[in-house]
């Protein structure tokens, strides 16, 4: 199932805490940055791991902050990537559930 399956369509703000997972060739590419500036979120990193060898991928830990419909659109960018993304909505304060 779709992380964007657990978002309504809404304009309504609201935070999402996702892991996500970024394999090395996407390294060196502006992904972060294309959530902030396409998508009009608040990024905040709050944990990262980079891979120790060229074919282990890393993650972020990121707490996005936006209109509902931008976290949705930028959700289905990420999956279009092909990136792996773990995380729920923040419905009880605190969504971590690794």
């Amino acid at each position: 199932m779709a992380m964007v399956s657990f978002l309504f369509e809404n304009n309504s703000i609201t935070q999402l805490r996702v892991r996500l997972y970024i394999p090395q060739c996407y390294l060196h590419e502006p992904i972060i940055s294309q959530m902030i500036s396409r998508y009009k979120l608040t990024v905040n990193i709050t944990g990262a791991k980079q891979g120790q060898n060229f074919h282990e991928q890393g993650y972020f830990d990121l707490e996005l902050r936006g209109y509902t419909s931008h976290i949705n659109h930028c959700l289905n960018y990420l999956e279009s990537l092909n990136l792996k993304i773990i995380g729920k909505p923040n419905t009880d304060g605190d969504s971590w559930y690794y």
